[in-house]
Order: structure tokens, then sequence, then C-alpha cells
């Protein structure tokens, strides 16, 4: 599986994804500037990413935690959601996210 990464200079990244991690420790692991900064535990919103809007309505609905998250991040859109609440399965192979302003 892949994840298409759009970084901060526009410039896009196929990423090799397994299945059951979170998009956010693909990034990460990539070596590719998502702070993430409670690792993964849904405390802070420091891996905000846009999701390409083909892509939106294959992802899980926004939790109640994920979304009080999202009040805190910078420039939150429509499509914003928080990379670690996003487990890969072969469904999302070839998911196109952006990374959020820092």
């Amino acid at each position: 599986m892949r994840i298409r990464v759009t970084d901060h200079e526009g410039i896009e990244h196929a990423l090799e994804a397994l299945e059951g991690w979170r998009v956010m420790e693909i990034i990460r692991d990539w070596g590719y500037p998502i702070r993430a900064e409670c690792g993964g535990a849904c405390a802070c919103a420091t891996c905000h990413i846009y999701v390409d809007p083909d892509w939106v309505d294959r992802l899980l609905p926004l939790s109640d935690e994920e979304e009080a998250m999202l009040d805190q991040a910078f420039d939150v859109r429509e499509n914003s959601r928080l990379s670690c609440q996003i487990l890969m399965r072969p469904e999302l192979d070839g998911l196109h996210v952006t990374l959020a302003p820092a």
C-alpha cells in the first residue's frame, strides 16, 4: 500500500504504508516534517493534515475527541484531519494528504 503526501513545499511523495499503521507514523517514519508531539494519543493537533477531497468520504468519521483537538489547530478546513487518527487499511491504498502549516 502507498499514501501520497504533499509536503510544505508542494512536492508530492509516494510513501510505502503498512496496514494498521497510523498515517502520522508513516509520514514521520519516512522523515517528513510532521511534529506529532503526543505520539498519536489525540492529545494535540500537531499532526494536522488536509485530506484530498476525493478521499474524505472513504475515511471513518471524526470522533468527538479528534474534532475537539482540531479546534486547537491552525488553518482548519473542511477536509482537516489528525493523521494519528487515520489507520491504514487496504481501502485507503493511494490516499492523498497534504501537510498542514506547522
